[in-house]
């Protein structure tokens, strides 16, 4: 994470930042191996499209998508997604901090989403916002106090009045559990799920890269981690490369399997 060079600093609550800033070039890093589902990148590449067209689309008064929210299992690209974003559309990502956002005391909460989308408003940047159903969440749950539902008007207002350069980036496992207007104003909507062989095949081969390894080994991983989420399936290739570089050997099937036995992902049964 750089040192922030931004013109107005990132709102601080509870003693810390609200949020992680990103440069574009360490979210090239973050993302150079994100691997997207075929509708995925259809939306991600039209997305960046029409925000390369913005004139254009002024002309015609047809209005500018801002607003993204993505929704499905952990571990499958969505934060990566925020990451690429950032990267192609050459903004910094700003990662919002939960833990430092939603505030026991009354008011506070709502008070911090506000400052969180005025910093958004004076610096162009990529607002991720991860965990959304945390101040998302739908005002119609028996659980809900009355401090939250109010979080949620607050939200509704700023996602209202959310405009300018910035992009507003939301994810959550829990898309079932975000309050109905919120869902509404979000202009594009983006389903993840866990990764089918083909496409587990390809990030496994991107991970790999050049590494040296012994014949037909990628066939192998992509057998062993069937139903592993990407980030599962990075954890324990890096793993298995660690492995290998103390050695001094190749990449080969003993490594990721014993890779995969430390890591003890949560694979997902077919």
């Amino acid at each position: 994470m750089s040192k922030m060079n931004h013109a107005n600093r990132i709102p601080r609550a509870k003693g810390i930042d609200m949020a992680a800033f990103y440069t574009p070039k360490e979210c090239k890093r973050k993302a150079q191996h994100i691997v997207f589902s075929e509708e995925n990148e259809r939306i991600v590449e039209e997305f960046i499209t029409i925000l390369g067209m913005k004139e254009k689309f002024r002309e015609h008064d047809v209005s500018i998508p801002n607003k993204m929210v993505m929704f499905g299992p952990p571990g499958t690209g969505k934060t990566l997604t925020a990451s690429y974003l950032a990267q192609r559309l050459e903004l910094p990502l700003v990662l919002v901090r939960l833990d430092a956002l939603i505030h026991s005391h009354l008011g506070e909460t709502g008070s911090n989403v506000r400052k969180l989308f005025e910093y958004a408003r004076l610096n162009p940047c990529v607002l991720f916002l991860d965990e959304f159903d945390a101040i998302g969440r739908t005002r119609e749950s028996n659980d809900e106090v009355k401090e939250m539902a109010r979080v949620v008007n607050t939200l509704l207002q700023c996602l209202d009045e959310f405009e300018g350069d910035s992009i507003l980036v939301a994810a959550t496992n829990l898309e079932t559990q975000l309050d109905h207007a919120i869902w509404r104003r979000f202009d594009t909507k983006m389903t993840y799920a866990m990764p089918d062989e083909d496409s587990r095949r390809l990030y496994i081969s991107k991970l790999v890269g050049t590494f040296e390894q012994e014949h037909k080994l990628e066939d192998y991983i992509c057998e062993r981690l069937a139903g592993c989420s990407y980030a599962d399936v990075e954890q324990i290739v890096l793993k298995a490369k660690r492995k290998a570089i103390i050695g001094s050997s190749a990449l080969h099937r003993q490594l990721i399997s014993d890779a995969y036995e430390e890591y003890r992902p949560r694979v997902l049964q077919g």
